[in-house]
């Protein structure tokens, strides 16, 4: 479990190599745990930009459905590993699960490493541009070394070696599969809207949407299907974002660890099991409940 403080002066003491899990849970609770939670939100959307993905996540019917749950689940799955460790008790169980959810459908290994190198990439993009400071070399290492530690325990082949390759990897899978597909809008816009239903009441939405869309590139919204903002706007959102940088800089570090799993969620006013989380396909979800009755 995380330290109940946030010694983020020791990540320069710990080892890229031995320590990476401890450097992400430490960047990930405690130095930059907002801007790495919305790095990873985008992230999510650029995973949608590309139709096999998006078409699979629209036929499972959960975005328009049950579109939190869809969320809620996703952010728990991937914090237990990251807040407990890749091989504890809960990490195992969450990987378990998500390795379980995959296996019952055709998912192509490219489309799971470009996820995966989405996670990689842009949280280290996003504070290279708005965060108090930008990763170190360091702690880019160990950033990437934590999620080829995930990447090998969902089985995913053909893991880069650093952060260049899943550059390039991610780089050349955009070209040759970026584009549009009515999926990539569908299920982008109930995420979209799932995210400004946490800040805004719906009648703001019209207000927040070109907002969000001004943190997105061109390449992007194009392969979304949504209208590019005004320029005006653009500059803008990025201009607030970089005073914002520069206040973080002033104001005291975070003492605590701002800790995914232990937020209340709507969906689970109780608590929740690993073992639920997530989707089933509806034939082996009867066959589960069925089973237990």
């Amino acid at each position: 479990m995380p330290s109940p403080s946030c010694p983020e002066d020791r990540i320069p003491e710990l080892s890229a190599q031995d320590d990476f899990e401890e450097i992400a849970c430490l960047l990930t609770t405690c130095a930059f745990a907002w801007d790495i939670e919305r790095a990873l939100e985008f992230a999510l959307f650029r995973t949608y930009a590309i139709p096999s993905i998006s078409g699979l996540l629209a036929r499972t019917g959960e975005f328009e459905r049950r579109a939190e749950k869809r969320y809620d689940d996703t952010e728990l799955l991937l914090s237990a590993p990251m807040e407990n460790g890749l091989d504890s008790a809960f990490g195992r169980a969450a990987i378990g699960r998500i390795n379980e959810m995959h296996d019952c459908y055709r998912i192509a290994n490219d489309d799971m490493l470009y996820v995966l190198g989405s996670f990689v990439l842009e949280p280290i993009r996003w504070l290279d541009r708005f965060g108090r400071r930008p990763m170190t070399a360091h702690e880019k290492v160990a950033w990437t070394n934590y999620y080829r530690g995930l990447g090998a325990r969902m089985g995913i082949a053909e893991i880069p070696d650093d952060l260049a390759g899943f550059a390039a990897m991610s780089a050349a899978y955009e070209r040759q599969h970026m584009r549009f597909a009515p999926s990539n809008r569908a299920v982008g816009k109930a995420t979209l809207d799932l995210l400004l239903g946490f800040y805004l009441p719906r009648w703001l939405f019209g207000l927040g949407r070109p907002v969000a869309l001004s943190l997105m590139d061109a390449p992007l919204l194009d392969a979304m299907g949504f209208a590019p903002p005004p320029g005006w706007l653009r500059r803008g959102v990025i201009g607030a974002m970089r005073l914002r940088a520069h206040a973080l800089r002033l104001l005291p570090r975070r003492r605590r660890p701002r800790l995914i799993s232990a937020r209340p969620r709507r969906g689970y006013p109780q608590g929740y099991e690993i073992a639920g989380l997530g989707v089933w396909p509806r034939a082996r979800g009867r066959a589960r409940d069925a089973a237990k009755g």
